[in-house]
């Protein structure tokens, strides 16, 4: 620390700290802030389901449960994202996507369309916080109605 000194008018000798030390303590508080604080990235991906099938939906074949349905994965990882202790996964967004639909699919015709994988990473000072939110909407198919052959009625004219 720099030190400057003068003489008052009783002869006395009067320290006083330049603005160094203002200086270190803007550092310091800078510091501080910066331990606080983080960032976050993301990206959108859009990735086909491992399993498919080919439906049209051009007709009224289906009905809508719920448009929009959202599910979300977390993971974790130590050590500015170096070591991942774990990680978010697609199918534990799906699972959740389907828990928080409210309406029981079990044993029922139903698939995800329209689906957006949204991935987003919250980066702490020691540590960071991927996320997976997997988006969709949620469709259940009906049985095509097959028309029944219609029977003939021979009128014989006698």
């Amino acid at each position: 620390m720099i030190m400057n000194a003068s003489k008052n008018e009783n002869g006395c000798a009067k320290v006083y700290a330049r603005p160094a030390a203002r200086f270190v303590s803007s550092i310091a508080l800078s510091g501080a802030l910066l331990l606080a604080t983080g960032c976050a990235s993301s990206r959108i991906e859009n990735k086909l389901p491992s399993t498919q099938t080919q439906v049209n939906l051009n007709h009224a074949n289906y009905k809508m449960v719920h448009a929009g349905a959202i599910g979300r994965s977390y993971g974790f990882r130590f050590l500015l994202g170096l070591i991942p202790l774990a990680a978010p996964s697609t199918g534990a967004a799906r699972a959740n996507l389907y828990e928080r639909l409210g309406v029981p699919v079990d044993g029922k015709s139903v698939a995800l369309i329209n689906t957006v994988e949204d991935r987003s990473t919250t980066w702490l000072l020691l540590f960071s916080i991927p996320k997976l939110v997997v988006t969709g909407d949620v469709v259940e198919f009906r049985p095509e109605e097959v028309s029944a052959p219609q029977s003939l009625h021979v009128v014989s004219q006698q």
